[in-house]
């Protein structure tokens, strides 16, 4: 008896293990990706069908209350909001949540581009995975700081034997491989505070998705990509930058400039407090006061909360100008800064929940001189007409790159398949050998 019980634990715990491998996706072919914000975490889950398309059936969100400008202080406070958020994605869902894709951002992130060269391998002198997998391993020979980790190195461009803008060298003949990457970095205390508050909410992590990376892969059209455009997305406590070019990532950067910043000087300018002066901003809120006629007002609450006022959309306007202005200014600052040579004709693409004040697109525009439309994630089914959102670019960003890391790794996942039974096999074939 004990021997069959052995045999049915051992069997199990592959199965498990089997699982943990599969694809970064949780039981029945569901995806989730969670968004743990300045203002809120939200949790988004997916069912992913045969052709990669995304049906979202399950969304969670609540206040967050363990961050401050997209970094956690205080992991008790994260962990709690992260297992609500999940609870309530779980119950509209009707899928428990073991896993997810997290987003990772913060002023904490930088990048770098480098270039990795090797030799090509193989009497054939024909490129093979694991050529491209010493390139990238070569790229990411680059001297950081001993606080510093490296979170995403992707390929911009690959080169062979001198011929430029290659997407995938594999079957390639040639014999010297080159790869042009960008190196994105995050301060390790920072990914170590996550994952604690990930592993005190019972998430086990799947893999840290650098944020823009996440909406860019979300409101960004292929064209766009290949063009040369930025996505920005300004959210609660941050305000990310993602430049693509030749389809892949030139440049990011995270400001720590946000919506939070709006609400603030919404409260202090018109002496409310910050809950309400945040759904005066989600309501009421425009930052070209030009739009906004001058007889429609706005009953505004005391601090106190035993009086009010009226005040004018046009003076919400005033306060809020200044302050998008400001983001903008940073914005151009960081796009001059990424040493991008080309004119970028794929324009700007705002998202986040900031991203919804009205005349926000038009004063961009002007600021930084470049078109600019407002993106909202799109090619979802189920759930589209909620989380057809700029808010929500981040969680189905983030779901989009667990799909298509599950197409990437499912050779890799047949080999630890292979790898895990025959490992059973052998432990199996040594007990039998120990009773006979």
């Amino acid at each position: 008896m004990e021997f069959f019980r052995s045999i049915y634990e051992l069997t199990r715990q592959v199965r498990d293990e089997l699982y943990t491998w599969g694809c970064g996706m949780t039981r029945g072919g569901f995806i989730v990706g969670l968004d743990i914000g300045t203002y809120k975490v939200t949790a988004v889950v997916a069912e992913i069908g045969s052709d990669d398309q995304i049906n979202v059936i399950g969304l969670g969100e609540c206040p967050s209350t363990g961050l401050r400008k997209g970094i956690i202080v205080d992991i008790e406070n994260t962990a709690s909001s992260i297992v609500e958020a999940l609870e309530k994605a779980e119950q509209m869902s009707g899928v428990e949540i073991t896993s997810g894709w997290v987003g990772i951002s913060g002023p904490h992130i930088s990048s770098l581009n480098n270039r990795g060269v090797i030799a090509v391998s193989g009497r054939d002198k024909e490129i093979s995975v694991e050529d491209v997998h010493r390139v990238l391993q070569a790229a990411r020979l680059v001297s950081l700081p001993a606080d510093r980790q490296i979170i995403h190195v992707l390929a911009r461009e690959f080169i062979v034997d001198g011929n430029s803008g290659i997407v995938d060298p594999v079957g390639m003949a040639g014999m010297r491989l080159e790869v042009e990457t960008q190196i994105v970095t995050a301060a390790g205390t920072a990914l170590q505070n996550r994952l604690k508050s990930l592993e005190r909410a019972g998430l086990r992590l799947e893999e840290f998705v650098l944020s823009p990376l996440a909406s860019a892969e979300a409101v960004l059209l292929p064209a766009e990509k290949q063009l040369g455009a930025v996505m920005v997305d300004i959210g609660g406590g941050v305000t990310e930058i993602a430049i693509y070019d030749q389809g892949g990532l030139w440049f990011t950067s995270v400001l720590p400039l946000g919506g939070e910043h709006i609400t603030s000087d919404l409260a202090v300018g018109l002496r409310t407090p910050l809950e309400k002066a945040e759904e005066i901003k989600k309501e009421y809120g425009c930052v070209l006061p030009s739009l906004m006629p001058d007889e429609e007002e706005v009953d505004v609450s005391s601090i106190s909360g035993q009086e009010s006022h009226l005040v004018s959309r046009k003076s919400i306007a005033t306060i809020i100008e200044p302050r998008i202005k400001e983001i903008l200014s940073h914005i151009k600052k960081e796009i001059e800064r990424s040493g991008y040579p080309g004119i970028l004709p794929g324009g700007v693409v705002l998202t986040g929940g900031t991203s919804l004040l009205a005349g926000i697109a038009e004063l961009a525009r002007e600021e930084l001189e470049l078109p600019v439309r407002i993106g909202a994630p799109d090619y979802i089914t189920g759930m589209r007409d909620i989380v057809n959102l700029p808010q929500y670019s981040t969680c189905i960003g983030l779901i989009m790159f667990g799909a298509k890391n599950r197409s990437k790794s499912s050779s890799k996942n047949k080999i630890l398949e292979k790898t895990a039974w025959g490992g059973l096999k052998d432990t199996v074939s040594s007990w039998f050998r120990d009773l006979f």
